[in-house]
């Protein structure tokens, strides 16, 4: 075990767990991509996977770090984001969850996280969950210091069939325990694409276990909140990206301004240029 944690740290001081954007952005938003990345720790190996099965989205949500990236450019808002798979940990799941290491996931057996003891579980959740949720943390803390409002976002894919069965909302909506923000959001979306088939707590709802991070930092905190899922072959080209990051920039902030809350103009106003596996 001392040559597995001495191959851990080593990595770690190399590419970090958890990475933040822009933290000092302004926005009242706060943005949270929790499967941003399909990327399996060199100590892990492949947990018995092919190529291709690291590239599904078992491993990750495609294109989600993508609009996330585009949409904190957008709003100028804060993004803080995990950089392993879900399938070393979930950092959307509590620390008890069955599905926190998953053994399988939709029909893909994991054969790399059969057996895990208590020790490995612990030393994942150290090494990967305790920093990602540590990180969104501190910029709320820093913000709540500094007296910047804040409204909680989450940015998810989902895939388009799931177990045969195919899913026809393009984007969906789920809120934690307060639903006023994301109601506002799914108004706002309606208002700006009347023929959007909007989601409300599809493809998931909190009844799954699937809004952690959105419950456990929003409704923790008192924070107005909202995850967005987003159908991943919406958003696995640049054009989709930058279509669902406008969007999305357009809407959250009417959303808000439509509540009463500091920012009631578009930044893309002010400048033209601009299951269970969640």
């Amino acid at each position: 075990m001392v040559g597995h944690e001495a191959g851990a740290n080593h990595e770690a001081s190399v590419i970090p767990p958890v990475l933040v954007f822009n933290t000092e952005g302004r926005s009242p938003f706060v943005l949270a991509c929790d499967h941003a990345s399909n990327r399996f720790p060199d100590h892990y190996g492949d947990l018995g996977l092919t190529p291709h099965q690291r590239l599904m989205h078992v491993a990750w949500d495609p294109g989600a770090m993508a609009v996330a990236l585009e949409l904190s450019e957008l709003l100028d808002a804060p993004l803080v984001a995990s950089t392993v798979s879900r399938l070393v940990i979930d950092c959307n799941r509590d620390h008890e969850a069955p599905d926190l290491i998953p053994v399988v996931s939709e029909r893909t057996d994991i054969p790399g996280n059969k057996g895990i003891g208590d020790n490995e579980r612990a030393e994942r959740i150290g090494a990967y969950h305790a920093p990602f949720h540590g990180a969104l943390e501190a910029v709320l803390d820093r913000r709540k210091a500094a007296g910047i409002e804040t409204v909680l976002v989450t940015v998810h894919s989902f895939t388009p069939v799931y177990k045969d069965v195919p899913r026809p909302w393009p984007i969906g909506l789920i809120h934690g325990r307060d639903d006023r923000f994301t109601a506002a959001l799914r108004e706002a979306l309606a208002a700006d694409e009347a023929s959007l088939d909007i989601g409300w707590n599809q493809p998931y709802s909190a009844l799954n276990g699937v809004t952690y991070t959105l419950e456990h930092h929003g409704d923790g905190r008192g924070l107005e909140s909202s995850m967005i899922e987003i159908r991943h072959n919406e958003i696995l080209e640049p054009e989709g990206v930058s279509l669902w990051a406008a969007r999305l920039a357009r809407c959250l902030t009417a959303a808000l301004g439509s509540r009463g809350g500091a920012a009631a103009t578009s930044p893309t106003d002010q400048n033209t240029s601009v299951h269970r596996r969640v």
